[in-house]
C-alpha cells in the first residue's frame, strides 16, 4: 500500500499543539495560517503514525494528531529514515526534505511538559515547499529519494588514445561509491576520458544542469599539457580554497612534489567542482579529505542550515 496522509494540523502559536483541520494550503512560506510558516527551511513538519503510536504507549494515553506539533501526520513510511533533499509528492504538492529531527524545546513544548519526553525531535522531519497546493487526510504520498549525479572526468592524452587504461578515474568512482554508501545516499556516476584539450574540457563542462558534483583527474600540474585548472578556475562562480590548501599543506610536508599541484575546488551554478591530480595515490589522498566536507557542502549549496 502507498503511504497516506492520515491528518493535517495547524497551530496559530508556536509551542502549542496543532489542531486537525479538513485541509491545509501550502504556499511559498509553508502552511497558510500556521505559526511555523516562513521563508526558512523548516516550513512543514511531518510525523509518521509509526512514531506516533510508539510514543502514545510510552505516554500511557491516547494522543491526538497534531499534539506533537506536526503539520502532516502520515502512515506507511518511516519518515526519519529519509534524507535531506529527498522529495514527496502529495497530489499537486511537492515537498523537499530539509531536516531530520530537531533540537528539543524542553519546557517550551506542551508534550514535553506533560510527559517529560517528545518524539518529534528524534523522529519528526521537516520540509520546504517546492510546488504549492492543498493537502488533506486520505491523500497518498509518493516518496522520491534524491539521487546525486556525479561526473568524473579524466584528462589524459595517452588514456584517451588507448595507449593505456585510465586508473585514476575508476579509483575516484570506487572511493565515491564507498563514501556515499556509508552515508546511505544514492548516486549516479558518469565517467569519461578526454585528452588534455582546452576545447574538449570547455565543451564537457559547458552543460552541468542536473549534475551535483564534478571531479576531474589529471592536468593539475605545471607541464605544458596541464590545462585543467586553467580552464576550470575561471568558470567557478565561487571558490573553495581551503580544501585544496589544506591537502597541499598536509601531504606536501612529507612529499614536496605535492605542493606543485594547482588543484582548485569551487562551485559552478549548483554544481560542486574539484580538480584532482592524475595519480591513483593522489586521488585517494584528495578524496579522503574532500569527502569529509562533501555532505555539509551539499547542504550549504542547497540552503540547508544543518550542522550535525
Amino acid at each position: 500500500m502507498e503511504p497516506v496522509v492520515v491528518s493535517v494540523n495547524i497551530s496559530e502559536r508556536k509551542g502549542t499543539i496543532k489542531v486537525p483541520v479538513s485541509e491545509i494550503e501550502l504556499n511559498e512560506t509553508g502552511v497558510k495560517g500556521d505559526a511555523h510558516s516562513g521563508k526558512w527551511h523548516r516550513q512543514v513538519s511531518l510525523l509518521g503514525t509509526e512514531s506516533f503510536n510508539k510514543f502514545s504507549e510510552q505516554a500511557g494515553r491516547s494522543l491526538a494528531y497534531g499534539e506533537f506539533a506536526e503539520n502532516i501526520t502520515t502512515s506507511g513510511i518511516i519518515l526519519y529514515q529519509t534524507r535531506p533533499l529527498d522529495r514527496f509528492l502529495i497530489g499537486e504538492v511537492e515537498l523537499e526534505v530539509t531536516q531530520i529531527g530537531k533540537h528539543c524545546h524542553g519546557d517550551g513544548c506542551a508534550i514535553y511538559k506533560e510527559v517529560g519526553n517528545c518524539v518529534m525531535p528524534k523522529e519528526g522531519i521537516f520540509c520546504r515547499v517546492i510546488r504549492q497546493g492543498t493537502v488533506k487526510a486520505g491523500d497518498t504520498l509518493k516518496y522520491i529519494p534524491r539521487i546525486f549525479k556525479i561526473k568524473v572526468i579524466t584528462l589524459s592524452d595517452r588514456a584517451s588514445s588507448g595507449e593505456y587504461s585510465d586508473r585514476s578515474g575508476p579509483a575516484a568512482v570506487n572511493i565515491l561509491n564507498d563514501y556515499f554508501t556509508s552515508i546511505q545516499w544514492k548516486i549516479d556516476v558518469e565517467r569519461i576520458v578526454i585528452s588534455d584539450d582546452v576545447d574538449l574540457l570547455q565543451q564537457t563542462m559547458s552543460d552541468l544542469k542536473g549534475i551535483d558534483m564534478v571531479f576531474t583527474t589529471g592536468g593539475t600540474g605545471i607541464g605544458p599539457r596541464d590545462i585543467t585548472v586553467d580552464v576550470i578556475e575561471p568558470m567557478l562562480d565561487k571558490k573553495i580554497p581551503g580544501i585544496m590548501e589544506m591537502i597541499r599543506t598536509r601531504y606536501g610536508a612529507d612529499k614536496p612534489a605535492a605542493l606543485l599541484s594547482r588543484g582548485v575546488a569551487g562551485v559552478i551554478g549548483n554544481t560542486l567542482v574539484y580538480t584532482l591530480p592524475g595519480s591513483v595515490k593522489a586521488v585517494e589522498e584528495y578524496l579522503t579529505e574532500i569527502n569529509k566536507t562533501l555532505k555539509h557542502s551539499i547542504y550549504m549549496l542547497h540552503g540547508l542550515d544543518i550542522h550535525k
